[in-house]
């Protein structure tokens, strides 16, 4: 069998009570990673209500998707090295709780402005929780095919959380309103705080370590910047000043970050990790697949809704298939892992995502839904799922334990960077393709940019497979990252 995160087997922690049951554990983790997943999603059905209640101008309407996606995204890694740290049951908590609350100050917002703010507190939260998550699973877990099962029913929950958000959004703005897709946060927060605080154990690294204040500066700076950069590139294009400086900027300050790294004595982001071939490789890999993944969801309901006249809620319904079948991907990997390893099944899931990427950019302005949404949505996003779970697992072991909230942070550092520049290449070639096809409103030509963006993505899945062949390792071996 492919060893599976050996890194966690014997983790120099501070456990402060009786291991609850794994399952309650597993549970509660996985909770915390659907809420925040699904909330990169929920609201995009949501935005029309929103601008016509709160009279938010179209760059304001942009600014409550990016103001959650930049704040994830840039406060990630200090969110991982912060539960390693400090705690990674109160970083749970402290994310959650962080989360929960601004949920609710969104939901009752009544300007732009505190809708806004709350968003943006949201990815805080949602950066603080987010590495916690994968980081109790795999210490409650042991090694071997119960890990590789927990890991991936967290991988299938998350990618869960991301293809429910459609169905979710459309139904909650359709039957009651759109401060609903917000505020339904705040039950289900509640009881997963209540249930955290009372099953829950405690641990941290016990190597004396204290925060790297001045690389967590850079870091988070540089890839909110990079974000803010990558969100400005939809609606100003790749070459204006107001996406070019942020872009420069957020490089030039993560070029810093890693000079400061490799003089600091007890660094954020130890360089040696890098050295391992899983975590490199594997977090390489998960750039690329989430580049392209994340792209379906968003480009399949403009398709169901724009051109083929589906409502929001019959949008997010046409997609229950393929939500389905990232769940069945996620759980047939453990399956597989023994008798194939974890490179072969993370580029079988790939090719199985080619395939479906390939059939959905023949997309056609009259397609039927077996043929032009069901089918492939369910072929990329079976490949989605099995790809995931072997691609965690790998890009997670090796690392020293009192690393592994940092480990875990990147993984999801590199996924949603990965989707967030991903959507963004792609929105740019789908609009062009279009305004250069016609008017840009007709459904032949929303069909014909769509089309491109998925002809894209089986390039960029592709390329991925190119690197998992050559790159990723056979087996995991332990080591340490220092």
């Amino acid at each position: 069998m492919t060893p599976m995160l050996e890194a966690a087997d014997t983790p120099p922690l501070i456990s402060r009570r009786v291991t609850p049951a794994t399952w309650v554990v597993v549970a509660l983790a996985c909770a915390g990673q659907f809420l925040v997943v699904l909330d990169v999603s929920v609201v995009n059905v949501a935005l029309p209500s929103m601008r016509t209640d709160l009279g938010l101008s179209a760059s304001g309407l942009q600014w409550v998707v990016n103001a959650y996606a930049i704040a994830f995204a840039g406060f990630m890694l200090l969110g991982g090295r912060a539960g390693d740290l400090y705690g990674r049951k109160r970083m749970f908590l402290v994310g959650l709780g962080l989360f929960t609350l601004a949920s609710l100050a969104g939901g009752m917002a009544q300007d732009g402005w505190q809708l806004l703010v709350a968003r943006a507190v949201q990815g805080l939260g949602a950066a603080v929780l987010a590495p916690s998550t994968l980081t109790l699973l795999t210490a409650a877990v042991p090694d071997g095919p119960a890990r590789a099962r927990a890991i991936a029913t967290w991988t299938a929950v998350g990618a869960g959380g991301g293809a429910a958000g459609g169905l979710v959004g459309g139904a909650l703005v359709d039957v009651l309103s759109w401060r609903w897709v917000l505020l339904i946060n705040v039950p289900v927060g509640a009881v997963v705080l209540a249930g955290s605080l009372r099953w829950l154990t405690e641990s941290r690294a016990r190597d004396g370590r204290r925060l790297d204040l001045p690389g967590a500066a850079l870091v988070t700076a540089g890839l909110a910047t990079l974000a803010y950069g990558i969100s400005q590139t939809e609606a100003e294009g790749w070459t204006a000043a107001a996406t070019l400086v942020p872009l420069v900027a957020g490089l030039a300050l993560v070029g810093l970050f890693l000079a400061v790294e490799a003089r600091t004595p007890a660094p954020l982001m130890p360089l040696g990790l890098f050295r391992l071939r899983s975590v490199a490789s594997a977090n390489a890999a998960m750039f690329l697949s989430g580049s392209a993944m994340f792209c379906m969801w968003f480009f399949m309901t403009l398709y169901a809704q724009n051109v083929l006249g589906y409502s929001p809620l019959l949008a997010g319904l046409a997609l229950v298939p393929s939500s389905l079948a990232v769940v069945l991907g996620s759980k047939l990997a453990p399956r597989f892992l023994p008798a194939l390893g974890a490179r072969t099944v993370a580029v079988l899931g790939a090719l199985i995502a080619v395939a479906g990427f390939a059939w959905q950019s023949t997309m056609t302005a009259h397609g039927a839904y077996p043929t032009s949404v069901m089918g492939p949505g369910i072929l990329m996003m079976l490949g989605a799922g099995l790809s995931a779970t072997p691609l965690a697992a790998l890009a997670t072991a090796g690392a020293a334990p009192s690393d592994a909230g940092l480990v875990s942070g990147l993984v999801n550092t590199s996924r949603t960077m990965g989707g967030s520049l991903g959507l963004a290449v792609m929105s740019t070639i789908a609009a062009a393709r279009t305004a250069h096809t016609g008017s840009g409103v007709g459904a032949e030509a929303l069909t014909e940019g769509y089309a491109l963006a998925f002809r894209a993505g089986t390039g960029v899945l592709l390329g991925g497979v190119v690197l998992m062949l050559l790159w990723l390792p056979k087996k995991i071996s332990v080591s340490s990252a220092h």
